[in-house]
């Protein structure tokens, strides 16, 4: 069986699901992206192709592996995007929970049933159907969980909006020992320059007491401030429009002191070496364009 444990972004990584870009079938036509920043390179006939994507996550899967992290990858589906591991599902504590995702992409659950059946019964917890959550949206923090959501009245319509209020209630009620503390995201989806499309592309902490953030992300200034209150001011990266754009905040850490970090991130890059952390570059830019990046590519099972 499969163990689990996870209750930070930062401890020691052991195992870990790792999405694969193979056979990754055509570029989509623009009415089927699900986000501003993949239409717009769907428009502007820049989207990636297979084979680049399937360099950068060899690449990162060989910085895994050299740090001894046990890697399991989905079952191949032809013609099926299946990078963005984190969405489907992720672990707190020792659950792992089975995220309610768009229904486009209901079946990249069907590639990891074989990982599932390795975990035991009753760690895993399927959430209601009116419960709308992903990955990407839920940040761990020890004592807090961190939950990126939208509150507008036109939840319904975008499909930016992954994460609702019935999503940050069931974490409560799951989890009644932690802090869960829900963040009004930014959506678009027209201007992937004002999309937070999840919460780890405007914040994500790293080491022991730090943090990168984007302001602009949340809809509520005082998000911004509660987090700045938390980290310390002097402990905070933050970043611009256009590298929330890029996708500087979802970067990976394999521990405390190991960041893998995309490898045309100089000014951030420079910080975290500045702060004493270990960053290991890898190529990321051409995933990116359907913006997501390393931490959406993962779905951690276990850390110390």
């Amino acid at each position: 069986m499969i163990k689990l444990q996870v209750t930070n972004e930062t401890g020691r990584l052991r195992a870990v699901v790792l999405g694969i870009a193979n056979q990754n079938g055509p570029a989509p036509k623009a009415e089927e992206a699900y986000d501003p920043k993949s239409l717009e390179h769907i428009l502007a006939g820049t989207y990636p192709v297979e084979s680049d994507m399937i360099f950068e996550t060899s690449a990162f899967h060989d910085v895994l592996e050299r740090y001894g992290v046990k890697v399991y990858r989905p079952e191949l589906i032809p013609d099926l995007n299946q990078i963005f591991s984190r969405d489907i599902g992720f672990v707190v504590d020792h659950y792992f929970i089975k995220a309610n995702i768009l229904p486009d992409r209901a079946e990249e659950w069907r590639a990891i049933e074989h990982i599932i059946k390795q975990i035991a019964p009753h760690d895993l917890i399927e959430a209601p159907e009116e419960v709308h959550i992903e990955g990407g949206d839920v940040i761990l923090w020890n004592e807090y969980l961190f939950v990126g959501t939208y509150k507008g009245d036109d939840y319904s319509t975008l499909n930016t909006a992954r994460t609702n209020m019935r999503g940050v209630q069931f974490l409560r009620d799951m989890f009644p020992n932690k802090m869960v503390k829900e963040f009004d995201l930014i959506k678009s989806m027209t201007n992937p320059r004002e999309n937070a499309l999840h919460l780890d592309c405007c914040f994500q902490p790293v080491g022991k007491d730090k943090a990168i953030i984007y302001p602009g992300g949340f809809r509520n200034p005082t998000d911004y401030l509660d987090i700045r209150k938390l980290f310390g001011g002097e402990n905070i990266f933050t970043i611009t429009a256009d590298e929330m754009y890029e996708m500087y905040s979802n970067i990976f850490s394999i521990s405390e002191k190991v960041i893998v970090s995309e490898r045309r991130f100089d000014r951030l890059n420079y910080w975290l070496r500045d702060q004493g952390f270990h960053v290991e570059e890898v190529p990321y830019h051409e995933i990116g364009k359907q913006e997501g990046l390393l931490r959406c590519s993962t779905l951690p099972l276990y850390r110390d």
